[in-house]
């Protein structure tokens, strides 16, 4: 993701979650963490031609991984895009070295709570009202090594396990300073041959 994406990211992040949207200033402090030798964020976007179809990002704080937010536009839900950019955070949550990565998931979203389980989350605890104005609670979940489950995992096209709005805190993590940086990535979504996941250009 890079600034020139964010009308589109706006457009779809203001579609998906009306009532607890980032602002556009959120997401520009995000990325000015996501460049340079101490780079602490991955940010990626999917795109089906000229249109923005998906975007999330990963923040990195003393080799844990936080998943800040994760989309998928509706009419590619089902797709295994989510899955497909869930496994973009995870291989740079492994170039970050990691050694856990974290998330909240709404307590009834049941379908992005499989799909983080197939990558191999588990629940750790609940934070209530977490997700407002709804007061929902949220429910933790940690993957305990990154590096296994970002090459392990594929996305299956037929059970196209995908979700929007399975991870969307109200305030990004604080930064970090990790010793490696993630890489740019800009790979095919092998459920869909046209749509790519595209990342920031951070450099180690």
């Amino acid at each position: 993701m890079r600034w020139w994406d964010l009308d589109r990211v706006m457009e779809l992040e203001e579609e998906l979650f009306p009532e607890d949207a980032w602002s556009r200033g959120m997401f520009w402090s995000e990325l000015a963490h996501a460049r340079g030798r101490d780079a602490t964020r991955h940010y990626v976007v999917a795109e089906s031609g000229p249109r923005l179809v998906g975007y999330a990002g990963l923040a990195v704080f003393d080799r844990t991984g936080d998943v800040q937010t994760i989309a998928a536009a509706r009419d590619h839900w089902g797709t295994g895009l989510g899955a497909r950019i869930l496994t973009d955070l995870l291989t740079a949550a492994t170039a970050f070295e990691c050694r856990e990565v974290l998330l909240e998931v709404r307590v009834d979203n049941a379908r992005a709570q499989r799909l983080y389980e197939r990558f191999g989350f588990e629940p750790i605890g609940i934070r209530k009202g977490y997700y407002q104005p709804g007061n929902v609670d949220a429910l933790v979940m940690r993957l305990a090594d990154p590096a296994t489950a970002s090459t392990a995992t594929t996305v299956n096209a037929e059970t196209g396990e995908s979700a929007s709005d399975p991870v969307h805190p109200a305030n990004p993590a604080a930064s970090a300073n990790p010793a490696n940086p993630a890489s740019a990535t800009n790979t095919a979504n092998p459920a869909n041959p046209a749509t790519s996941v595209q990342g920031t250009e951070t450099h180690g």
